[in-house]
C-alpha cells in the first residue's frame, strides 16, 4: 500500500509522517520515505520532532541518525512577531515552537543521547555556530558544540523557576500546560543530561556562572553585556 502511495502523487497539501512506522522492526522501507519527500512538503512532526509513540531499539535510533545526517537545519533571524527571538528551519519548514512540544520535551534527552544522533546534530550546529557573531543556546554548546567560543556562560535557573517560565510561555501562546508535568519532566531531563555517557550536562571549563533565579530578562541581559563588553 506504501509503494503504491507513493507511486501515485495524491492530492493532498502535505504528509505528517510517524517515524515509528520507517524505524521500528517491520516497518516500511526508507525508500518509500525518501519517495515522498520528493513530491511533498513533509511534517517532520513524526520524522523529527514528535517521537512519543517510538520505540527505542538499535535499529530505530540507527535509522533516526541516517535521517539526522541527511536533514537540513538552519536559524535565520525571527520571521514574524509571536514571542520567538529567531526561526528554527528544519528542510525550510518552521519549527520554531514545534521543537518546544511537550511531545518533544519528553523525549528529546533520550534521543539526542545517542550518539549517532547527537554527532549529526553537533555538526549541524557547529556549522550555523562558525558564521560568526552568534549567541547559542544549549546544553553542550559551550562543552562540545563550540569549546572554542570566545565567551562561555553557564546560565542557570532553579528547576521550580525554569519550570514556571515554561509554563507561562505555553500560557500566553494559548496552549495547554499543567505546571507539574512541565516540573516533572524537567526534573527528569535534568537527571538523564547530568549522567548520560556522551557530551553530559556540565559547567564548560572558564565558563563564566550566572544564576537567574529571582531576575527578569532584562537583567540578565545587562549581566551579559557586561561581560561581553567587559565594563
Amino acid at each position: 500500500m506504501a509503494v503504491h502511495f507513493a507511486a501515485a502523487r495524491q492530492p493532498v497539501d502535505w504528509l505528517e509522517v510517524h517515524s515509528e512506522n520507517y524505524f521500528g522492526a517491520g516497518g516500511y522501507d526508507l525508500h518509500v520515505l525518501e519517495r515522498a519527500r520528493n513530491d511533498y512538503p513533509v511534517s517532520l512532526h513524526g520524522v523529527g520532532l514528535g517521537l512519543g509513540s517510538a520505540c527505542w531499539d538499535e535499529e530505530h535510533l540507527a535509522a533516526l541518525a541516517r535521517l539526522a545526517e541527511r536533514i537540513q537545519i538552519d536559524v535565520q533571524p525571527a520571521s514574524r512577531a509571536d514571542g520567538r527571538e529567531y526561526d528554527v528551519l528544519v528542510e525550510g519548514e518552521d519549527a520554531t515552537w514545534d521543537i518546544r512540544r511537550t511531545e518533544v520535551d519528553a523525549n528529546v534527552s533520550q534521543v539526542s543521547a545517542y550518539l549517532g544522533v547527537r554527532s549529526a546534530l553537533t555538526a549541524a550546529q557547529r556549522r550555523i555556530g562558525l558564521r560568526g557573531r552568534v549567541v547559542m543556546v544549549g546544553r553542550d554548546i559551550c562543552t562540545v558544540v563550540l569549546p572554542e567560543a570566545d565567551l562561555k556562560i553557564f546560565l542557570d535557573a532553579s528547576v521550580e523557576e525554569r519550570a514556571r517560565r515554561r509554563y507561562e510561555e505555553k500560557i500566553e501562546r494559548g496552549e495547554p500546560a499543567d505546571r507539574e508535568e512541565i516540573l516533572y519532566a524537567m526534573k527528569a531531563r535534568d537527571q538523564f543530561d547530568s549522567s548520560r555517557k556522551h557530551a553530559p550536562l556540565m559547567v564548560a571549563p572558564g565558563a563564566v556562572f550566572i544564576n537567574s533565579d529571582g531576575k527578569n530578562a532584562d537583567q540578565v541581559l545587562e549581566e551579559v553585556r557586561r561581560l561581553v563588553t567587559g565594563s
